[in-house]
C-alpha cells in the first residue's frame, strides 16, 4: 500500500505542476506586456518581444513550483489512512 500511495502523490504532484507551470506562463505572458502600453507602436512592439520571454519563464516557473506543492499536498489527502 505505502508504494502506491508514494506512486499516487509522485504522479499528481507532477502533473498538477506540469499544468500549473503552462498555464502560469500563459497568464503571464499575457498580463506583462501591459507594461508597454505607455509606448509608441513600434517601441511597443519591441518593448513585447523583450518582456515576453522573461514573462513566460517567471511564470512558468513560479506555477511549477506551486502546482508541485498543491498537487502533492492534494495526493497525499487523497492517500491518507482513514481511521
Amino acid at each position: 500500500m505505502m508504494k502506491n500511495r508514494v506512486l499516487i502523490c509522485t504522479s499528481l504532484a507532477l502533473l498538477a505542476g506540469l499544468s500549473g507551470g503552462y498555464f502560469g506562463g500563459q497568464i503571464a505572458s499575457r498580463l506583462h506586456p501591459q507594461r508597454c502600453q505607455q509606448q509608441g507602436f513600434g517601441i511597443k512592439q519591441i518593448c513585447q518581444i523583450l518582456v515576453i520571454p522573461g514573462a513566460m519563464w517567471q511564470g512558468s516557473t513560479t506555477g511549477l513550483w506551486t502546482g508541485t506543492i498543491l498537487g502533492a499536498f492534494a495526493g497525499g489527502l487523497i492517500t491518507r489512512k482513514k481511521r
